[in-house]
């Protein structure tokens, strides 16, 4: 599963920039990058609950196969309608969704996945081990694919998102499940649905802290989708260094990771959403703006912190959500991280004509801030701490000893 992860993180970041700058090669504005990013989320608002529950009631490593398997058809279609040449915006934003689609689908069944296969006792430096492997595929992938826009063009970068999702699908393909516990059927798509919004509306650290990356992914989503890009091609010469601010950011989110496998913070989410400030430091930096090492370095401290954040809130899911409706529980978590993403990026053009750029830019670091402060006002957030992993039984301490065996995800 990390494997096939890293494979798809490779071709995704790249293609995530060659996206922009294939829409700006065909001489789009602003306002048709925002466009096409926002073509690409609002699949995610549609499609995610459903995907969710899906992937609860289905072998989750298969609907991870079928998604992929769509983001393939859609990247390979993009990547070929850019190398013919004059791509139309409606053609890119149509592939884009299709791509969105998929990612809909796919993430809950992974993010299911994952939980459902970590013991307790190993949660929060199996969580920080993929996210580790994953993110620094990230980098490799931001870094290689803004090269890559700049020797050969965005649609190579597309062609080659386009075979990592195919190498990636087919690694899913043959996982071994047999070590994760069977579910029985639910009582329908609807009931599953209901059963997964009980989960979240009785939590209030779960609801509050969903509607706060609500609002913080939709700005710096726009910041990094729309900003970012024309800030690099008019300030800081083109996509080679964008790319390189985000593969620091990808070396952060490793560091980060790094500091989890070791540091278990018995207040989980009081910590996590500490560590959400820093989001803010992209769109300032941009707003500035800073030169290139200096966006490198607030971009490296922001993703170290997601990161903590990241992996205590994987943590928290884990021990607070019964398996049986994780990928529902992450559905509705997806879904409303990403609910307000279409229509910041949509917007993030006019309102750069109508406010100007760095005021723009200032008033998503705001948000942040904003957001992320009033959160904190919330009890849960601030008091939910980390429960200790169950003791062993004897038995099963006698037979371990015996046989020579150990706990799988420990492993």
């Amino acid at each position: 599963m990390t494997g096939a992860a890293v494979v798809t993180n490779l071709g995704s970041h790249g293609a995530l920039i060659a996206a922009a700058f294939a829409v700006m090669e065909a001489g789009g504005s602003g306002g048709d990058v925002g466009l096409v990013a926002a073509a690409r989320t609002l699949p995610l608002v549609l499609f995610l609950l459903i995907g969710g529950a899906l992937a609860d009631r289905l072998p989750r490593h298969r609907v991870m196969v079928a998604a992929n398997a769509l983001n393939c058809l859609s990247q390979a279609a993009f990547a070929a309608l850019v190398l013919a040449g004059d791509p139309q915006l409606w053609q890119m934003m149509l592939l884009t969704a299709l791509c969105g689609t998929g990612t809909a689908f796919f993430n809950p069944a992974a993010e299911g996945m994952l939980l459902s296969t970590v013991s307790g006792e190993h949660a929060n430096r199996a969580f920080a081990l993929f996210r580790m492997a994953t993110n620094g595929a990230g980098i490799g992938g931001a870094a290689l694919g803004g090269a890559m826009i700049a020797a050969i063009g965005p649609g190579w970068v597309l062609a080659v998102d386009a075979a990592a999702f195919a190498l990636a699908g087919a690694l899913r393909a043959f996982l071994d499940v047999s070590r994760v516990a069977d579910r029985a059927p639910g009582g329908g798509l609807l009931a599953d649905l209901r059963e997964g919004w009980v989960e979240v509306r009785t939590r209030p650290w779960l609801w509050s802290i969903v509607l706060q990356f609500s609002v913080v992914v939709a700005v710096v989503g726009a910041a990094e989708a729309v900003y970012g890009p024309l800030v690099a091609r008019d300030r800081l010469g083109g996509p080679a260094p964008w790319g390189l601010a985000l593969a620091f950011f990808g070396v952060g989110t490793i560091a980060g990771a790094v500091l989890m496998m070791a540091w278990k913070p018995r207040r989980l989410l009081l910590v996590g959403t500490l560590c959400v400030f820093p989001l803010a430091l992209p769109s300032a930096g941009l707003a500035v703006p800073l030169p290139v090492w200096g966006l490198c370095a607030v971009m490296f401290v922001s993703g170290s912190a997601i990161e903590v954040f990241g992996v205590n809130w994987m943590t928290a899911m884990h021990q607070e959500i019964p398996e049986e409706k994780f990928s529902r529980v992450s559905a509705y978590d997806w879904f409303g991280s990403v609910s307000m993403l279409p229509l910041a990026t949509a917007l993030a053009g006019p309102a750069e004509s109508a406010f100007g750029r760095t005021p723009a830019l200032w008033g998503c670091a705001t948000l942040v801030i904003l957001v992320t402060a009033l959160v904190l006002l919330v009890p849960d957030v601030r008091h939910l701490t980390r429960k200790p992993p169950p003791p062993k039984s004897p038995e099963l301490s006698t037979a371990s000893s015996a046989t020579g065996t150990s706990d799988p995800a420990g492993a």
